[in-house]
């Protein structure tokens, strides 16, 4: 069981970078995190502290965790992992982008999903340049394929799929046969795939993605989630047969 934890920081403001095009050679941030190597029509939020604070207690939290899930999770072919929560403001996306990020920096090829469609919040933390088309729209159009909604690239070894704005039939979409074809997708392509998801207690979404993933982590934040609550959720996500891989618990 993974069990870790981490504060988060307080600033929420889109003015950490300015992206420019991705060169071969290594990552290089300025001096006063203000300028990210990434992909052309992209921004990095500070709130990706293994960006913004590569030093920090919180991006070392972050490189912890993913020494662990490479070595514990990944090297015995588990390479999916949706992160869960079981009620709302715990810091679910915020998890899943610096995780994300982090499996990118240590040179592992990695798809980031934003598989909210009732709130999504991938655009905070990297946001293009025009909205772009994203699971929504590849789920739910047959004439989008999934190569058309793969942000590939936005940083070295970081690709995207976001979730194409707020659907009015997420739990139909999460459980259609191109949802499994698209998770397959990546995980053939990728060498490993993080989903996030809505909370537990005002949908099923992440019951559904976990199913499909097959692998989901929790997470709760410190005084402000209930034991009882999380706990009916790893039981809810046990039940439908995926397997809980253990708890993050954010401290801000």
């Amino acid at each position: 069981m993974v069990e870790q934890q981490v504060s988060e920081q307080t600033d929420t403001g889109m003015d950490a970078t300015a992206a420019v095009d991705a060169p071969a050679g290594p990552l290089v941030i300025d001096d006063n995190a203000q300028t990210v190597i990434g992909r052309s029509g992209f921004r990095f939020s500070r709130k990706i502290v293994a960006l913004s604070a590569p030093n920090s207690i919180q991006a070392e939290s972050f490189g912890s965790l993913q020494t662990h899930l490479k070595a514990k999770h990944i090297g015995d072919g588990r390479r999916s992992l949706a992160i869960c929560a079981a009620t709302q403001g715990v810091g679910t996306s915020f998890v899943a982008v610096n995780l994300a990020m982090s499996f990118a920096m240590a040179g592992l090829n990695t798809m980031l999903i934003d598989a909210n469609m009732r709130s999504p919040s991938l655009e905070d933390y990297i946001a293009p340049d025009k909205a772009p088309a994203g699971l929504r729209q590849c789920l739910g159009d047959n004439d989008v394929e999934f190569g058309d909604v793969i942000q590939a690239d936005v940083f070295p070894n970081l690709s995207l799929i976001y979730s194409g704005g707020v659907a009015p039939n997420p739990q139909e979409l999460l459980a259609s046969r191109a949802m499994s074809e698209l998770l397959d997708t990546c995980l053939r392509d990728y060498d490993v795939t993080i989903v996030d998801t809505p909370p537990g207690n005002s949908s099923a979404d992440a019951r559904r993605v976990a199913m499909a993933v097959r692998y989901a982590m929790l997470v709760a934040k410190k005084d402000s989630s209930y034991v009882s609550d999380v706990k009916q959720l790893a039981d809810e996500l046990t039940s439908d047969r995926a397997t809980v891989i253990g708890t993050f618990l954010n401290d801000f």
